[in-house]
């Protein structure tokens, strides 16, 4: 019996890249090549969108969302992460995803956000996700890193451990560095388990687009974090948990959370927004972590309280 087609949920082609898009380098300050990618706004420009992606992710999965913030008129831009993606040596296999602290990840933004902002138009606003918005909102935090408008999507503000206590979690990780497990991958990853998506979004069709980048540019794909980067991302956590952290962030600031996360912890996003001194929440109860490739019930939502938050707070010039 033939398997049931998979509706497309929207005319966007997903497995192609746009018209006018291109990949440029860039350098970071010790010469790591990154690769870039930048979109002009044909006509009259709404301003300047720079998006980043969360972790083992990779441009090709939010074409679709960019498409929508070009058609506004936004000239698009961002880098993939160091070390992932595009900007690493792509071998085709699965390495494990290993980093000791996020502060390069941080400074890498830091300075490109310095370049962009000075040879792009304003109003400057950007759009993260998961690790990228943990990466964006301690550079606003701790690098003095200012925009119009910042919107951070299901940002990992701290992982969701479950059941297990924060601190139970890292004193696990800190005995597995102990044992010298630091490097290793933390489980294994079931790619061929067919409910594997819905950990990340309710749209299968969505979810084998992703799959389709990864078979199309061999090595694209990462293995799972390792014992490392679960320590980066628990002290991380703790850096934007201190007190005083967040409150003299000057940006305004959204905060999207998924109610069905399993990766992140919505009470960590609800108290960064308590804290911020400008920012708004709002939660989608159904909604699973990539909100921006979720079905259409709460991706359309999401987009469209992104695009009246930055109306409202990054007006047209």
């Amino acid at each position: 019996m033939a398997p049931t087609a998979l509706l497309p949920e929207s005319d966007f082609d997903r497995r192609a890249y746009p018209d006018g898009m291109d990949f440029p380098v860039w350098h970071a300050a010790d010469g790591w090549p990154h690769r870039a990618y930048r979109w002009a706004a044909e006509g009259a420009r709404r301003g300047s969108l720079l998006f980043q992606s969360g972790r083992a992710d990779f441009i090709e999965k939010y074409l679709e969302a960019c498409g929508h913030w070009h058609d506004r008129g936004w000239d698009i831009e961002g880098f993939d992460w160091r070390g992932q993606g595009g900007s690493r040596e792509l071998k085709g296999g699965l390495e494990p995803d290993d980093r000791l602290s996020f502060d390069q990840l941080i400074d890498d933004l830091a300075a490109y956000l310095a370049e962009w902002k000075a040879r792009t138009p304003r109003p400057h606003v950007m759009v993260a996700h998961s690790m990228g918005g943990h990466v964006a909102l301690r550079a606003c935090a701790e690098r003095g890193v200012v925009l119009d408008a910042l919107v951070l999507v299901a940002p990992m503000l701290a992982l969701n451990t479950g059941r297990v206590p924060r601190f139970v979690a890292s004193a696990v990780v800190g005995l597995a560095k102990l044992a010298r497990f630091g490097r290793r991958a933390i489980f294994r990853d079931n790619y061929a388990n067919p409910r594997r998506y819905l950990r990340l979004t309710a749209s299968r069709p969505r979810y084998e687009d992703s799959q389709y980048w990864k078979r199309a540019i061999p090595g694209m794909a990462m293995g799972p974090p390792t014992w490392n980067w679960i320590g980066a991302a628990l002290a991380g956590a703790r850096s934007i948990a201190r007190k005083g952290a967040l409150e003299g962030v000057r940006t305004p600031v959204l905060l999207l959370a998924a109610g069905l996360d399993k990766l992140v912890r919505d009470e960590a996003i609800a108290s960064a927004a308590e804290r911020l001194p400008d920012a708004e929440m709002k939660i989608f109860p159904t909604g699973r972590h990539e909100l921006l490739r979720e079905a259409d019930d709460n991706r359309l939502p999401a987009m469209a309280a992104i695009d009246d938050f930055l109306d409202r707070r990054a007006p047209r010039p």
